[in-house]
């Protein structure tokens, strides 16, 4: 084990399968000579030259529709898309192009592409640059999504993506870049469409992805100071869902939050509680309730913008009102 950061994490594995598979290239507006708006790609360039490592105009939709032809040619191209905001532009290439093309082909091309791009807010970057879209991806037949929330899985779903046949959505968070933790030695990929359940309790479940997954430890660390038994189920991959891992939880401890970093409305959290619903019913002693953020474009301002994402606080205060709710109950 050696302990990195999550960007180190994500730069290893791109490494690693560069050197592993000569097909793997990467492409995206600055991630040669400036070595990636986040330093993602320090040293790459150098390492295996610009044939391997492609800086493009700032033109999401056409180096994306490229990376998809490259792909459907037998190569395994990694576009970086320098923030998931910008993903908007490559829209109709990756929704109607990418995930579509093997099953409108009739399975004769294939389309083994990874899209690596951070989102979410916290960083005063305005509404435009702190959005959480990934919902418009875990949406579309075709497209696999995953959003790691530590180090190691950082780089064992980067593994597990570049390996796949099909095109596939690493979710990174801004966030999460300089967060540290233990990284296996090995390349051992993860498994695509599998939750974890990162902390065992007994009282309550709580569900989450990417920062709020670190945020979900960190409330259970809290509340277990006080005899308050959380489990942690961490998704990992948003499509394929894993909702055997969520249901089995909840059946466990009978009560159910969901912490999610994007809109309530419509959200990752409304399909947790869906799922509950339709596994778990019987089990429930509470409502599940779901921690998200206001329903505003994200303010520049701090004070505006820490108010209207979903805190540690917020999660404690559903989590106590669940709990409060099955005594009464009771």
């Amino acid at each position: 084990m050696s302990v990195i950061s999550y960007r180190q994490a994500l730069h290893d594995a791109l490494h690693d399968e560069m050197l592993r598979d000569d097909d793997v290239f990467l492409i995206g507006e600055e991630i040669g000579l400036f070595e990636g708006s986040y330093k993602i790609t320090a040293g790459l360039l150098a390492e295996f030259g610009a044939k391997r490592v492609r800086d493009t105009p700032i033109a999401e939709e056409g180096f994306t529709g490229a990376a998809i032809g490259a792909a459907m040619l037998g190569l395994r191209p990694v576009v970086e898309i320098m923030t998931i905001n910008f993903s908007l532009l490559a829209l109709d290439q990756i929704v109607n192009h990418a995930a579509k093309i093997y099953g409108m082909f009739g399975g004769q091309s294939r389309v083994p592409l990874v899209i690596r791009t951070p989102g979410g807010g916290g960083q005063q970057l305005g509404a435009t640059h702190s959005q959480n879209i990934e919902l418009y991806y875990a949406f579309v037949p075709g497209m696999k999504v995953v959003a790691p929330s530590s180090p190691a899985d950082a780089k064992a779903l980067m593994l597990a993506a570049i390996r796949d046949d099909d095109p596939v959505l690493v979710l990174e968070n801004l966030a999460l870049y300089n967060t540290t933790g233990e990284v296996p030695d090995h390349d051992e990929p993860a498994e695509i469409g599998r939750a974890a359940v990162t902390r065992e309790g007994s009282h309550i479940t709580v569900v989450a992805y990417s920062r709020m997954a670190v945020v979900a430890l960190q409330v259970a660390e809290r509340l277990a100071t006080e005899g308050i038994d959380v489990e942690v189920v961490d998704l990992r991959s948003l499509r394929p869902l894993d909702r055997d891992t969520v249901v089995a939880s909840v059946k466990k401890t009978n009560c159910a939050v969901v912490l999610e970093d994007d809109w309530l409305t419509y959200g990752i959290g409304a399909e947790i509680a869906a799922t509950i619903s339709d596994g778990a019913f019987d089990w429930l002693d509470a409502p599940v309730r779901r921690v998200a953020m206001a329903e505003v474009p994200l303010p520049y301002a701090k004070s505006l913008e820490t108010a209207a994402l979903p805190s540690a606080d917020d999660a404690i205060t559903a989590i106590r009102e669940t709990l409060d709710a099955v005594t009464r109950r009771r």
